[in-house]
């Protein structure tokens, strides 16, 4: 039994590379943060455009606060040990009857992390099922990393649309979620999710990947933050917390972050699109 996960929420992980769902906010504490949210994205639009939903964690507190929750913290240090870095986090907003997807993929395959033991943490702030385009896994694809190829999709909501050939979509598993759940994902794991076909949007926060400290960057050297634990092998330039939303200092930080991102997520692509 660890801090959060059961036995056999742990071996679901190791067996199927992914377990949800989790617990981790109520859902009057998930509605608070979601009206956090979307409070700052109306006070300041501009931070949560393109590229710019990449790592608002850095800048926005409502955000940091979800990074640094020690119940989910908990949970994580169940699968990875109690030395945790946060790589960063990306905001996936769904708008009501959006058509936009994310395709089958593996995190692992195009983020310069070696080892891949790191996890993807999906938070939900909103109801995310099958009809609002929740995430889908295919159970033990984590053995494996395996060739994806680049579609610059219209609707594709991934960077560059890069997904895996020949899924066998039969085996899916979807993770819905309710506001204040999240599922806990390998960054090996194949998995998508599909549009929005409900009257609400479907917010979810993904901090990905945690890690822990031995990890590296292997394409360009980047941050991330200590969120529990020591860092044990100073691989990462450590970055701090947000002390006010849009400081301008955190501002810049960010975009230092996202420009070395967006080198290290486009690294051998033919072209570049703004997220």
């Amino acid at each position: 039994m660890g801090k959060k996960l059961t036995d056999a929420q742990i071996a679901a992980y190791q067996d199927d590379g992914f377990v949800s769902p989790i617990d981790v906010f109520t859902e009057d504490e998930a509605l608070e943060l979601r009206r956090a949210l979307e409070t700052a994205e109306a006070k300041w639009p501009e931070a949560f455009q393109g590229a710019a939903r990449n790592n608002a964690h850095l800048n926005i507190r409502c955000l940091d606060e979800i990074v640094h929750n020690s119940t989910l913290l908990d949970a994580v240090e169940d699968l990875i040990g109690p030395n945790i870095l946060n790589y960063g986090t990306v905001i996936f907003i769904k708008e009501a009857n959006d058509p936009g997807f994310v395709s089958w993929h593996q995190d692992a395959r195009y983020m310069g992390l070696e080892p891949h033991v790191g996890l993807t943490a999906w938070v939900a702030l909103s109801n995310a099922d099958d009809e609002s385009g929740c995430m889908q896994m295919i159970p033990g694809s984590h053995h494996e990393i395996r060739d994806h190829n680049d579609t610059y999709g219209a609707q594709n909501i991934l960077t560059r649309g890069q997904e895996v050939p020949d899924v066998e979509a039969s085996k899916a598993v979807s993770t819905p979620l309710r506001p204040g759940q999240m599922s806990i994902h390998s960054a090996r794991v194949i998995h998508s999710s599909q549009p929005n076909r409900s009257s609400d949007r479907r917010i979810g926060f993904v901090i990905q990947s945690y890690m822990p400290p031995h990890v590296q960057q292997t394409l360009v050297k980047t941050g991330a933050q200590l969120v529990r634990g020591e860092d044990t092998h100073d691989n990462f330039k450590l970055l701090t917390r947000p002390a006010t939303d849009m400081n301008p200092d955190d501002i810049a930080t960010k975009d230092w972050v996202n420009e070395t991102w967006a080198e290290i997520l486009y690294h051998g692509a033919e072209k570049k699109r703004d997220f």
